[in-house]
């Protein structure tokens, strides 16, 4: 058993994280696709309608993106899964659920990330969650880090695509209104945005397998159907990313990527003011495809963002960025005047055992930097340590009094100077930054 102050330092590691995007993947998928489409013919069943033309990452992005501490990982799956409504101990069902992994992941500056000793000994009804988790983790980073590089001047915003969805749509039957009955959905939005201009949007599926690298041509081809749910604009004109992480018991961890392009996914319409709050919308399910000659298509099976929904959409997925930051600095007052009914406001509001809840009542100075959050007390392998969720206090201020176009205002300019140190030698743990304020911090508990 590794000393707890040993896990400590692995956390903060940087280590190089494989990412494998060609042509023969391409063709690998498409295969995949070809034979899953088969056998629902076989099977009678509806077939899918898929992302066409998966193409894979041009290698000079790619070989930016390689380098990566665990605990990034971890603080990425943990904003990203903050509005996911896992029960009501959502303070350790939800960000908290990432700190399962602490010990899941190794490496060093000179070698490939992968699962260590603990991580590859996972029960086996525990790694497909562990695969699906740790996936999400990895590919959200590295698509914030793709887009960031592409669009320079923009910033990026990762919002998970239910509870965006569910501002507009249906996406269930205990959802009120006209619903799809479609379960194939992207799992997160990437908003690439300036203050006050257009923002572009990309959806973004993710999974992971313990399987092997057969098993991500199917993920990859499934993900091509997820993606295609939710089109922006004109027809199959919306790009997006696709990811498949394999996690192999033996050997480097490897994220299998692919995106598609397209013109489309530009919100191109006089923006809404952000502080105000958000109703929830009936809009009808389906995609129109273009029509041939006279003769309109009927509907497809999805969620289509016409242009008299840019400014909305716009709207929602600001709004709900910002509650996911306010949950995850453990503050539900604060989050619930961001969510409309429909996306879970009474979540927030509602009392919860108060062993597992999450409550905004810590502060900490990280990197020189005051914040404010939650934390949680737990022990690791016998030591006690605390860990700390939570967003810089002048921002969180913003968020709090519901001043959401200050806060973007504010972090589009603040987006290149937060520090990129993986340590803070004054608290004495592992510490990550992320350029929308928030961070997540843990340390080993003195006597």
């Amino acid at each position: 058993m590794k000393l707890t102050a040993e896990v400590l330092r692995d956390l903060a590691e940087p280590s190089n994280v494989a990412v494998h995007s060609n042509s023969e993947l391409a063709g690998d998928v498409r295969a995949a696709a070809a034979d899953d489409d088969k056998q629902r013919k076989s099977k009678e069943l509806d077939p899918l309608r898929r992302r066409p033309e998966l193409q894979p990452i041009p290698a000079k992005d790619l070989n930016r993106l390689v380098q990566i501490t665990p605990w990034e990982v971890l603080h990425t799956l943990g904003r990203s899964i903050t509005l996911a409504r896992r029960g009501a101990g959502r303070g350790l069902a939800e960000h908290w659920g990432c700190l399962k992994y602490n010990q899941a992941l190794t490496g060093n500056p000179d070698s490939f990330m992968a699962l260590s000793v603990e991580g590859r000994e996972t029960a086996d009804y525990y790694k497909a969650l562990q695969s699906g988790e740790l996936g999400t983790g990895f590919a959200l980073a590295l698509a914030t880090r793709l887009l960031s590089m592409r669009y320079p001047d923009h910033f990026v915003s990762i919002a998970p695509a239910d509870t965006a969805l569910r501002a507009g749509w249906a996406l269930t039957s205990r959802d009120s209104g006209p619903r799809s009955g479609y379960r194939y959905r992207p799992q997160f939005f990437a908003e690439v945005w300036r203050p006050g201009e257009p923002s572009r949007v990309l959806p973004i599926a993710c999974k992971g397998n313990h399987s092997g690298l057969s098993t991500s041509h199917t993920q990859l081809a499934s993900a091509s159907a997820h993606v295609e749910a939710v089109q922006i604009g004109a027809w199959d004109e919306t790009p997006c990313l696709v990811f498949s992480t394999e996690l192999p018991l033996d050997g480097p961890l490897t994220v299998h990527t692919l995106e598609a392009g397209g013109k489309g996914g530009w919100l191109d319409a006089p923006g809404r003011f952000l502080d105000h709050a958000l109703e929830d919308e009936n809009v009808y399910p389906g995609i129109r495809p273009p029509t041939q000659g006279d003769r309109p298509m009927e509907p497809e099976l999805g969620y289509h963002v016409s242009p008299d929904l840019y400014a909305w959409f716009q709207h929602a997925l600001a709004r709900t960025s910002a509650a996911g930051l306010t949950a995850f600095a453990g503050d539900g007052r604060a989050t619930a005047p961001y969510l409309t009914k429909r996306q879970g406001q009474r979540h927030f509001t509602d009392l919860t055992h108060a062993a597992t809840d999450s409550v905004q009542d810590a502060r900490h100075r990280f990197l020189g930097i005051d914040f404010v959050g939650t934390d949680h007390v737990f022990r690791l392998n016998r030591k006690r340590v605390e860990a700390f969720s939570g967003v810089a206090e002048d921002l969180f201020r913003h968020l709090e009094e519901g001043q959401v176009k200050q806060y973007r205002h504010e972090i589009y300019a603040r987006r290149s100077t937060w520090p990129r140190e993986t340590w803070d030698p004054r608290w004495n743990g592992p510490v990550s930054v992320h350029p929308d304020g928030s961070v997540l911090a843990m340390r080993l508990l003195r006597d």
